[in-house]
């Protein structure tokens, strides 16, 4: 059972400089954290196998009743948190750096701000207007990330990748899973806005690490994409197969420019330029393979999740239904728009002629594909609603009660007249 307490998780790995300083802090706010409604504060550090004398400064704060942790072997950042999360036994649950760079002083605000707009999550953000130290490159990455998880989430956001939250403890359990390394904190938000889980921001002063910062530039920010993305795709995928179907179509409008301002300029031999028809070609069917693949996919995803199947393009109806329910029409018509091209191409000189041939082609394979994604959505369709249609028929969503008067004889009665006559 939790208790109103916030349970502060620090990860520490080789953190001898700047460990105490940073307990220190979190120690003082305690009288702060009571005064906004909570009852006390539990500080939990994870060192997480370091090689100094981290675990030895942190064994000093025992007898405050700080609670230390030790792992064998080192699990990451990520990691050391989860273990932290196990142990606590506050209804709320936070966490931070113990490299001196997240001030303490803030959670009292920040534990405000989560009861007075009933939130689930508080993110101390560090690119919200008050004064950083934090360095350019990372500056540049954190804007980036939040941007994309932004623009994916739908949700504005201004830093994604913070190390100092508060999280409701009911809440966790549906940000899971998370990572073991230092992209714990972008996937945590990327997920949190699929969840719909209510995380909003609350300024905070960010400063100089102690001692040699862990991050790698190049190497964590690709994993922080990669994971970003990948995250989202497991939530709606095709936000992310369709904003690459529409570079592929881009490209290949790109592609086709040369073709076409050769023909208005009247260049009669235009074979050099077969190359790039060829290449726009592909871009297309890529398009068209990317999207249907996506849309096909949020099928499968919202069968998993049991929610709701994204209608239409981006969550709009096309034409007053969801445009991947036209794809079987679409795709036959493609077909028969293939048959009448390869005709065409039999009776024109020289024959046979190689642009038809190839739109024709085109065309086949491009029809094939929506067909066999809309017969796949058809069928993720019906797995879809077959539960939904049992909780309603079957009455136990209350639907069918909640329009209906229902008169039924009273069974109870019935026996005990019954029981009346036999005697």
């Amino acid at each position: 059972m939790g208790r109103n307490i916030l349970s502060v998780v620090i990860p520490a790995y080789n953190e001898e400089d700047g460990v105490a300083e940073c307990i220190e802090r979190v120690l003082s706010v305690e009288p702060e954290l009571r005064k906004v409604g909570l009852d006390g504060l539990e500080l939990i550090v994870v060192d997480d196998g370091s090689k100094d004398k981290t675990a030895e400064i942190i064994k000093g704060y025992v007898d405050r009743g700080v609670v230390l942790i030790q792992h064998k072997v080192n699990r990451n950042y990520g990691g050391a948190l989860k273990t932290g999360f196990h142990h606590a036994s506050g209804d709320f649950l936070a966490f931070m750096d113990a490299d001196g760079t997240y001030p303490p002083e803030y959670y009292p605000k920040m534990f405000q701000a989560l009861m007075e707009q009933k939130a689930d999550m508080v993110v101390g953000s560090r690119m919200a207007g008050i004064e950083s130290q934090m360095p350019l490159t990372r500056r540049i990455g954190n804007t980036l990330f939040a941007g994309l998880i932004s623009l994916i989430g739908n949700t504005r956001i201004t830093d994604s990748a913070s190390g100092q939250r508060i999280v409701r403890r009911e809440a966790l359990e549906r940000l899971y899973p998370l990572p073991d390394g230092l992209n714990f904190t972008p996937v945590m938000s990327t997920r949190a806005l699929h969840e719909d889980i209510k995380m909003i921001e609350v300024p905070i002063k960010y400063e100089e690490r102690e001692g040699e910062s862990k991050l790698s530039v190049v190497r964590d920010g690709l994993r922080f994409l990669f994971t970003i993305l990948g995250t989202a795709a497991a939530y709606n995928p095709v936000r992310l197969l369709a904003g690459l179907s529409l570079v592929a179509i881009i490209l290949a409008v790109l592609a086709i420019i040369p073709w076409v301002m050769a023909y208005t300029g009247g260049v009669q031999d235009r074979v050099d330029y077969a190359p790039w028809i060829f290449l726009a070609m592909t871009f297309v069917v890529g398009a068209v393979n990317l999207f249907s693949i996506g849309i096909a996919f949020n099928y499968v995803v919202s069968l998993f999740y049991r929610r709701p199947i994204r209608q239409g393009v981006f969550g709009r109806p096309i034409f007053n239904s969801p445009l991947e329910f036209k794809f079987g029409r679409v795709g036959a018509s493609l077909l028969v728009v293939s048959a009448i091209l390869f005709l065409v191409s039999l009776f024109i000189e020289p024959r046979p002629a190689w642009m038809p041939l190839v739109l024709s082609a085109m065309f086949a394979i491009t029809g094939v594909q929506m067909g066999t994604t809309w017969m796949l959505i058809k069928t993720l369709n019906t797995l879809a609603q077959r539960d939904l249609k049992l909780e309603h028929d079957l009455g136990t969503s209350g639907a069918l009660e909640s329009n209906a008067i229902v008169f039924r004889r009273d069974a109870r009665r019935t026996s005990n007249e019954i029981n009346k006559a036999l005697v």
